[in-house]
């Protein structure tokens, strides 16, 4: 418990320190044309989507493109069969404020499915715990408002941010879950915090590999909200 712990607090201190983010995918580009002949253009995705929504968890920070979470489970979903289309929508350093402003983002790419990833910067910085739940009941609001299903990812904080505020902070996503009636991660990093050969040098950050064990937990919670 003590080193994951130590973990945990140093992911959660890299949150706020990273300088990077994720990056909405470009459409892709028109082939010039060439002998009169009109380029070709690939035809619009049209499987539902599902949008990775966090900070630099779900980013992908250190890892090469196509290596982050949400790019490993695209590949899950490919494998089971399931045709959904994933979009990874994190910025490093986001708190649940960012994440409120953000949402016109997330709204306008017109998800089935959103996965919920926050609150680990509010709770680094001893936001209070109140502020923190306003704004993801603001974003699952909003979400569910349009119609769109949320798959909630819990977070916890490093053990000398005092036993009364980590219980209500992880509080938070609890109650949450329960009062939208929603699936709940209860940690999104389970199984990586700790384990040297599933984080970066830095220590802090997973590795491809380490995304690969964070998209299996995600995967886990997920399936019972998609459908083939």
């Amino acid at each position: 418990m003590a080193v994951k712990a130590k973990w945990i607090g140093a992911v959660l201190l890299s949150l706020t320190l990273c300088a990077c983010g994720g990056k909405k995918p470009e459409p892709p580009a028109s082939a010039p044309a060439s002998g009169g002949t009109e380029a070709t253009v690939a035809p619009p995705d049209q499987r539902p989507v599902i949008v990775a929504f966090g900070d630099s968890l779900t980013a992908g920070y250190g890892v090469e493109p196509g290596k982050s979470y949400p790019d490993d489970l695209q590949r899950l979903l490919d494998a089971a069969g399931y045709m959904y289309h994933v979009v990874n929508l994190g910025v490093s350093g986001d708190t649940t404020t960012d994440g409120v402003q953000r949402l016109p983002d997330v709204l306008s790419a017109k998800p089935a499915i959103v996965i919920l990833e926050f609150g680990g910067n509010d709770g680094l910085r001893g936001l209070p715990v109140s502020a923190t739940r306003a704004n993801q009941t603001q974003m699952i609001r909003t979400l569910r408002g349009a119609g769109i299903e949320v798959l909630l990812a819990g977070m916890t904080l490093p053990r000398n941010y005092g036993p009364d505020y980590i219980r209500s902070f992880e509080q938070v996503y609890v109650d949450l879950a329960a009062q939208f009636r929603l699936v709940r991660i209860p940690f999104l990093l389970e199984g990586v915090g700790g384990h040297p050969d599933l984080v970066q040098a830095d220590g802090i950050h997973p590795t491809a590999e380490g995304c690969q064990v964070v998209s299996g937990n995600v995967m886990k919670y997920l399936r019972p909200l998609l459908k083939k």
